[in-house]
């Protein structure tokens, strides 16, 4: 049974910073992609940023580049998402997810995941005002 927990969503004014962490079961981390995807109010769910399994490779969509970091702590089992300068636009359910296999960009990630071909957890809720 693969389990994803995540953890650190929370109110903030825009221009904070938040980390969003994600655990996720032993057996799978190893060899999984990981990722992060949010849903807006009103709005699609739509994948925000992912890396690879080795670390060493990340996609994030536009309009987080340069604002958002996403990394994984192979030694804790958890991912982060670093997020800095923080926007209204931002507000949402953040969701970790992860997939097995061929791992690449962001929207192939969001498609698999969609598709029920991968695992997300329960989501965290960030709010930008």
């Amino acid at each position: 049974h693969v389990q994803l927990v995540e953890s650190g969503g929370e109110s903030v004014q825009s221009g904070g910073s938040l980390r969003l962490s994600c655990e996720i079961s032993l057996y799978i981390y190893s060899s999984a992609c990981m990722g992060w995807l949010r849903q807006a109010p009103g709005k699609e769910r739509e994948g925000v940023a992912i890396i690879f399994p080795g670390g060493d490779i990340r996609d994030y969509i536009d309009s987080v580049k340069g604002r958002f970091t996403i990394s994984r702590d192979n030694a804790k089992n958890t991912v982060y998402l670093q997020m800095n300068s923080l926007k209204p636009e931002d507000t949402g359910i953040y969701y970790c997810a992860a997939t097995l296999g061929y791992c690449a960009a962001v929207p192939y990630f969001l498609n698999r995941i969609e598709a029920g071909s991968g695992y997300r957890g329960q989501g965290t809720q960030v709010t930008v005002s």
